[in-house]
């Protein structure tokens, strides 16, 4: 925050800056991204990463909890209706 008490918002009065659009680079295969595929180079990596996602290769991690351990509901069969 500013003395304003304002958020900055311009990428040149913050000294830590994401990345602009010429020095981004894609996350699949580093090539430099294009920005109609932001933040990927081409439609190909979009659609790895998008596979990647729905095969699960992705994943957020989430605590685990007492009812996650429980060895006597091994397939989960209390959460069932």
């Amino acid at each position: 925050m500013d003395t304003a008490g304002k958020f900055r918002t311009d990428p040149q009065t913050r000294p830590n800056a994401l990345e602009t659009d010429a020095e981004m680079k894609c996350p699949i295969c580093k090539k430099p991204a294009d920005p109609a595929y932001r933040p990927f180079c081409s439609r190909r990596c979009a659609d790895v990463d998008l596979a990647r996602w729905f095969r699960e290769d992705y994943a957020i991690p989430v605590p685990l909890t007492e009812e996650d351990d429980d060895p006597s509901d091994p397939v989960g069969k209390d959460d069932q209706a």
